[in-house]
């Protein structure tokens, strides 16, 4: 038989903030985390760990989804919480500018035990003074703006999320369920937080940065106005091709030295890093979506020998061409 504490420990209040116009993701990813958590403590005997709630100034409020979702009001400051998190999403601009927020915000982190946010959800900490001389990160597409826009934050562009003592902040939308994955394991320990993730069906840690993003599709967002757009196009359609500066230099039509110059002026990096980016994606395409042995897979992207494909997938990905392969290619078997 199961015995109970008589006085079992007081749960962990969690406090997940929403306003109009949020992503629906945002909020009710982790707070299934952590709903998850209980219900695994409680299966097991023992008192539910958290508290999750969402808060919002008015309810309900409505999140880009188009759902509605009923929220507690913003708890009085004076009141001490665990966690307090802030969803992101496109009303995130509006939430920024909202004077009574910010300093309910700023009042009630100082009652927090730890202070994060998901997603976009950093502009609103970053205006409200939370990201002051900390590491932070949001989605990639927004990294530089949210290092513009808050010049005394120091903004990591790469992890899935980062945590900076007390101030926890994730990367897009789903990054903020890895986030509270190891907020989880933070609390509870690496059991707990490994039978969460094993519920949800998705990895405990993540390897690599920000890997949901295309390199592909970044390079094409982001330099389509570029003179090298018809360019990248080629470059992605003939990875095991020469593509030295030399070779393309030439099909650019330019001299070596003039075609470096414009392309760093133009993009913001050198034509090396944009190759082997595109390439590294390939292989990850092929890794996961193929049984081609690693080396036949470094040969059709352009790395020539798996040693140089195993040093770029390290680089960019942490992680070796096998574990990679085994971590995703399951991943994408299950979702079958």
């Amino acid at each position: 038989m199961t015995t109970h504490p008589r006085n079992p420990p007081r749960p962990r209040g969690v406090e997940v903030v929403a306003f109009p116009d949020f992503q629906l993701l945002d909020v009710t990813g982790p707070l299934q985390v952590f709903a998850s958590a209980n219900d695994h403590a409680v299966a097991a005997g023992h008192a539910a760990p958290y508290r999750p709630r969402v808060v919002a100034a008015a309810s309900p409020v409505v999140s880009t989804a188009g759902v509605s979702l009923l929220a507690s009001p913003l708890p009085r400051t004076g009141t001490a919480v665990d966690t307090l998190l802030v969803s992101g999403g496109r009303g995130v601009p509006a939430a920024a500018r909202d004077g009574a927020l910010l300093r309910w915000l700023r009042a009630r982190a100082m009652r927090a035990r730890r202070v994060g946010s998901v997603c976009s959800g950093a502009f609103v900490l970053g205006a409200a003074g939370l990201l002051d001389g900390r590491r932070a990160v949001t989605h990639w597409q927004q990294c530089d703006a949210l290092a513009r826009q808050f010049p005394k934050a120091r903004v990591e562009p790469d992890p899935i999320f980062v945590r900076d003592g007390a101030l926890w902040t994730s990367a897009g939308v789903t990054a903020g369920i890895d986030m509270a994955l190891a907020m989880v394991e933070d609390d509870l320990g690496h059991a707990a937080s490994i039978a969460v993730a094993r519920d949800l069906v998705v990895f405990l840690k993540r390897p690599g940065s920000q890997a949901q993003f295309s390199a592909t599709l970044a390079t094409q967002q982001h330099h389509r106005d570029t003179p090298f757009e018809q360019l990248h196009g080629w470059i992605a359609g003939h990875l095991a091709h020469d593509l030295s500066v030399a070779a393309l230099a030439e099909r650019a039509g330019m001299s070596e030295r003039s075609f470096v110059r414009r392309y760093r002026a133009s993009t913001g990096q050198t034509p090396a890093a944009t190759v082997q980016r595109l390439r590294v994606e390939a292989a990850q395409q092929l890794l996961v979506s193929t049984s081609l042995p690693i080396k036949r897979v470094a040969q059709r992207c352009g790395f020539g020998t798996e040693e140089t494909l195993r040093r770029a997938l390290r680089r960019h990905a942490h992680a070796t061409p096998g574990d990679y392969r085994a971590r995703f290619a399951a991943a994408r078997r299950g979702a079958r």
